[in-house]
């Protein structure tokens, strides 16, 4: 949409903008083998970028783990990131319960940060998780997490959360194995922990869907099941079936249909153009897209490390997001989260609340 929106065809290809012509390369980074992103394939994807000439913004990543790879190959070429969905904080600033040592530097080894992202990081969202599990109730908690670097990171925020909220902290955080052909011993395990809310960090590709289930059919309904933007998808909805009805799905950040101004104009746009809801990182990809086209424009030449400064020096933004600057670390000012639980099959956007950290 915002490629379309400079003149480029359907594809993403001819638009203009600041004497450039706009050529959009779609690379993805799963592989049919693993049916979820790999680390091979994504610097692979990385490697191609740095080694074409042409490319002089690359857009992404959407898992915290392959923001991981490429990170480093990308700094070194002076190619500025700008991601709609990377969430893990370490990757931007220093946190209690980091996964790497040396956490952020390790990404930018004898080179000029080049990251950026649009979206609030994990820090707060885990921690406002905690903190609506509280509200809703809950007394004791058991965390997992699918043992990656945003959903374990997800989980040690929440575990580290909960006793400050008053949350009984009894199991967790416990990393699951992705590949398990069920999770009845675990479910066991939680179930005589009394645990009355299970949190689980991690992603939908790593068996959420049976994770869900299996927790569902030992658990009942009385314990609250709570994930985060990691599964606020229609493939974690496919995947649970009945079993994700009841879900609590926190998001870091403000579901399509909640956005205000230029945002609810571009919901509304997007709805009538495509003939349906768009998925949570929507919005996100669109304004990566229109940060990267202005930091195009205003470098005014074709150069990686003169767009990748203008990148960073992205300030009082107007967009859909609303209006918001980079930080220094490349975060966005932006600290909107919000929450919703899955009700008659479909994520509850309409009755969406907003979530703080404590």
């Amino acid at each position: 949409m915002a490629l379309q929106e400079i003149g480029a065809d359907a594809q993403g290809n001819g638009g203009k903008i600041g004497g450039a012509t706009i050529q959009l390369l779609d690379l993805d980074d799963a592989t049919a083998a693993k049916g979820a992103w790999d680390a091979a394939k994504e610097a692979e994807n990385a490697n191609q970028a740095l080694n074409d000439p042409d490319v002089m913004v690359y857009l992404g990543t959407f898992n915290s783990g392959a923001a991981k790879v490429s990170i480093p190959i990308l700094c070194k070429a002076n190619l500025g990131m700008v991601s709609p969905a990377n969430t893990y904080p370490g990757l931007t600033k220093k946190i209690e319960g980091a996964v790497e040592a040396n956490e952020p530097d390790v990404y930018y080894d004898g080179c000029k940060r080049n990251y950026t992202r649009v979206v609030p990081s994990d820090e707060i969202q885990g921690a406002a998780a905690a903190n609506w599990a509280k509200q809703l109730g809950a007394t004791k908690a058991y965390v997992l997490d699918d043992t990656e670097l945003y959903g374990h990171g997800l989980g040690v925020v929440f575990a580290g959360t909960a006793p400050k909220v008053g949350l009984q902290l009894v199991g967790g955080p416990e990393g699951i194995d992705s590949k398990a052909s069920d999770y009845r011993a675990l479910a066991q395990k939680v179930r005589q922990s009394g645990a009355d809310v299970v949190f689980y960090g991690g992603i939908t590709q790593n068996n959420a869907g049976k994770l869900w289930q299996d927790l569902r059919a030992t658990l009942g309904n009385d314990v609250k099941l709570m994930g985060p933007d990691g599964i606020y998808e229609q493939a974690f909805l496919d995947a649970g079936g009945p079993a994700a009805e009841g879900a609590y799905i926190t998001f870091g950040g403000v579901p399509p249909s909640k956005l205000s101004g230029s945002g609810a104009a571009w919901y509304t746009k997007y709805k009538s153009t495509f003939n349906a809801e768009p998925e949570a990182y929507a919005g996100y990809g669109y304004e990566a897209m229109k940060v990267a086209l202005a930091a195009i424009q205003s470098a005014g030449r074709k150069d990686r490390a003169t767009i990748r400064d203008a990148i960073f020096s992205t300030k009082n933004f107007n967009g859909v997001l609303g209006t918001w600057s980079f930080t220094d670390t490349g975060d966005t000012t932006l600290t909107n989260m919000s929450g919703r639980q899955v009700k008659n099959g479909a994520f509850d956007d309409a009755n969406a609340v907003t979530l703080a950290a404590p």
